[in-house]
């Protein structure tokens, strides 16, 4: 395979980059005006993540590209992962639980799982010594909830606004030298196994499929390590990365925030990868290519 001929991976992460709760959405248009919605995941009967319309045309035609390997890469579980049902083709390969499983064609990658356990069994403190010290430190007055993610890695669920400031710094302090990260995402606290990545599950596909290019995009702390890895990358103008002024020489901030940034981001993969021209890259001042 010839560099000329290799796919372009396209590996991005989802909630708060491509699909968006009613509560992340920052439509602050007049509501006459606000884009038309396209429902991507019901939980408990309900709806929860949405695209725009538009967004929904553009990751269709993206995903449908042959010379495109597009990986949707999240941290979330394969349970929460499979409620999600984006729009255009299925995709061949999926990275859930932060690098913690690959599902090709769906299906858990059995020797992925084996490596990444024994790297964490090597280099970190063990997931019930982690949560011992959560259980220990945190306060019933902000805690909502405790979960264990795929037995990889914990969360808690938290009132923001009464979570004393310094608590998730002293968390990571302590964390750091056991080999884990903390990242405080909205109402939600994760403590992550540092070998417990995005890129590296994300080299992996591209090692399989022969890309010669990889861009990618995402919100989060926790996708730090994804876009550095990437050749190209964008985040949206809100989130984790956003609040901390979080720059590197070849990521871009989007101009857009909320589902905006959805579509943005989604024009910016289809002018990078070719798919459409460079023109298609740069939005409008309404954030629509012309």
């Amino acid at each position: 395979m010839t560099a000329a001929t290799a796919p372009t991976l396209v590996a991005s992460d989802l909630d708060r980059t491509l699909i968006y709760s009613s509560a992340a959405l920052q439509l602050p248009m007049p509501d006459a005006e606000a884009p038309r919605l396209l429902c991507v995941e019901v939980y408990g009967g309900k709806p929860l993540s949405y695209v725009t319309e538009t967004a929904a045309g553009l990751l269709t035609e993206l995903s449908s590209d042959p010379a495109t390997v597009f990986v949707p890469t999240t941290t979330r579980t394969r349970e929460q992962y499979g409620r999600i049902h984006l729009p255009g083709p299925p995709a061949r390969y999926a990275i859930c639980a932060n690098g913690g499983h690959l599902l090709v064609d769906g299906v858990p990658d059995r020797d992925w799982q084996r490596r990444v356990a024994a790297r964490l069994a090597e280099e970190c403190a063990p997931l019930d010594e982690i949560r011992a010290r959560l259980l220990a430190t945190a306060d019933p007055a902000w805690l909502l909830k405790e979960r264990v993610a795929e037995d990889l890695f914990a969360y808690l669920v938290v009132e923001r606004e009464r979570l004393p400031a310094d608590w998730t710094k002293e968390l990571a302090a302590w964390a750091g030298p056991r080999g884990w990260t903390v990242s405080l995402q909205g109402r939600k606290i994760y403590v992550v196994p540092r070998p417990l990545t995005k890129s590296a599950a994300a080299r992996e596909v591209a090692r399989r499929t022969g890309a010669a290019l990889t861009l990618a995009a995402g919100d989060s702390l926790l996708d730090a390590d994804l876009l550095l890895a990437a050749d190209r990358g964008w985040r949206p103008g809100h989130g984790e990365l956003a609040d901390a002024g979080w720059s590197a020489p070849h990521v871009e901030a989007t101009a857009e925030r909320g589902v905006a940034a959805g579509e943005e981001i989604l024009r910016r993969f289809l002018g990078a990868s070719g798919v459409h021209g460079p023109a298609a890259a740069q939005p409008t001042d309404e954030g629509v290519a012309p």
